[in-house]
């Protein structure tokens, strides 16, 4: 990780390698509220069921009230995940940063 992140964003890179690694999936997310609550997930590809880890993390965190994102970490390969999810509990303005596999930065992006 790099030197550059707050400690609460780095929780967020480690939950969201975590989250990946525990599946082997192609990403993991990790998401903070609005009340500074964290919540993660890996992409779900089932023959009945597919979420992309940013789905599980948003849903995770509307089940448990939340009404806000304050800052949301993709680890994986992708340059231009669908924030979509992120935006209709964060609304416009929240930061993204999207990592390789071993947590460093490689993209920020503002949704």
């Amino acid at each position: 990780m790099t030197d550059e992140l707050s400690s609460e964003d780095a929780k967020l890179v480690t939950l969201a390698r975590g989250a990946r690694g525990r599946i082997g999936a192609p990403e993991g997310a990790a998401i903070r509220d609005e009340m500074g609550r964290t919540y993660s997930g890996a992409t779900i590809h089932t023959a009945s069921l597919q979420l992309t880890a940013f789905e599980l993390a948003v849903a995770q965190a509307i089940a448990a009230g939340a009404t806000g994102i304050e800052c949301a970490v993709v680890v994986g390969e992708s340059d231009s995940p669908d924030f979509n999810c992120v935006t209709d509990i964060g609304g416009a303005g929240v930061p993204v940063l999207l990592c390789a596999a071993d947590g460093s930065v490689r993209l920020r992006l503002t949704t």
